[in-house]
């Protein structure tokens, strides 16, 4: 499955990319997340709780950032295994540009699930995707433009 959107932040880039490497931040906006610990510069562990149609299972999974560009872009890619449930994994390439004073995020993601959630069907996983990316986004964006 991929989807890809936009998101205009008013904050400056360097303000934007500094929010995407802080795992606060970003525990506050991932929808369902428990936990989130940085590793190292580059790597983060994470549990995160979702429904998916009848089915919720809670995900324990390592995320890695790669092909980093500071401050204006990165590939962030992880896996979770939700026991029973199966497994989620997949990426996103993030980009950031300057528009005036703000700031225009832009992310291409690609994710694959299995397991007894891949049974759901893909329409229900597709839209739940994309809700929930839309729905980190947005939370994401507000973080940010209060500081």
């Amino acid at each position: 499955m991929n989807m890809s959107g936009e998101q205009r932040i008013e904050a400056s880039v360097e303000r934007v990319w500094e929010a995407l490497n802080d795992p606060e931040v970003l525990k506050a906006s991932i929808p369902g997340c428990e936990s989130l610990e940085k590793k190292s510069d580059t790597e983060m562990t994470a549990t995160v709780t979702l429904k998916i149609g009848p089915v919720k299972a809670k995900f324990n999974g390592e995320v890695e950032l790669k092909n980093l560009n500071p401050p204006y872009s990165y590939t962030i890619a992880g896996e979770g295994k939700g026991g029973i449930a199966g497994f989620a994994k997949g990426g996103a390439d993030v980009t950031l540009a300057e528009d005036g004073g703000a700031t225009v995020l832009t992310y291409t993601a690609k994710a694959d699930v299995g397991g007894k959630i891949a049974q759901l069907g893909s329409r229900l996983i597709d839209s739940t995707s994309k809700k929930l990316a839309g729905e980190f986004f947005k939370k994401f964006g507000k973080i940010v433009e209060k500081g």
